[in-house]
């Protein structure tokens, strides 16, 4: 069995490159960089960042292209697809590209919105994401149910000897 899957999560490096096959599908072209981080023998932090190239085609090639710009978190998967031509000099040249299935979106940065890229937005928003928290007070509770009685904490000691196994 063969199998051919690719799932990354970065930003996008430029805004999506637009234009239609011949019998008018649109397609979006964009890149994507990663990044990794890792210590190496002598314990110094080190950081290295890969470059993928993407592309879309139908209705995700219509959505990439009015929702992603330059600097958005994305995730892409796909799969990996090479191909190959031959440029002006007669030279083989080749290109790896994931080919999207799906397309999912990151949080967006406070006044952020879908046409202004980060580096656009407002000096004075801070470029950092934050995700909300919500705590609940009390359990949530249905029409006809009454809330349930708070459970002390209280510490029951185990018997090994009474365990089964």
């Amino acid at each position: 069995m063969n199998y051919n899957n690719a799932i990354i999560v970065g930003r996008l490096t430029r805004d999506p490159e637009t234009r239609s096959t011949s019998d008018g599908r649109p397609i979006a072209s964009f890149s994507i960089a990663t990044n990794r981080i890792w210590n190496d023998q002598e314990g110094n932090r080190q950081e290295a960042t890969e470059f993928h190239n993407v592309v879309a085609f139908g209705k995700l090639a219509d959505i990439c292209s009015n929702y992603l710009n330059k600097g958005r978190l994305v995730l892409i998967s796909g799969r990996l697809q090479t191909r190959s031509w031959e440029d002006q000099n007669g030279n083989k040249r080749y290109r790896t590209e994931i080919v999207a299935d799906s397309m999912q979106m990151g949080p967006r940065p406070a006044g952020f919105d879908s046409q202004t890229a980060p580096s656009q937005a407002p000096a004075n928003q801070t470029a950092k994401e934050e995700i909300p928290v919500i705590e609940a007070e009390e359990p949530i509770k249905t029409e006809n149910e009454q809330p349930a009685e708070p459970v002390e904490n209280k510490k029951e000691e185990v018997d090994v000897k009474n365990i089964p196994f």
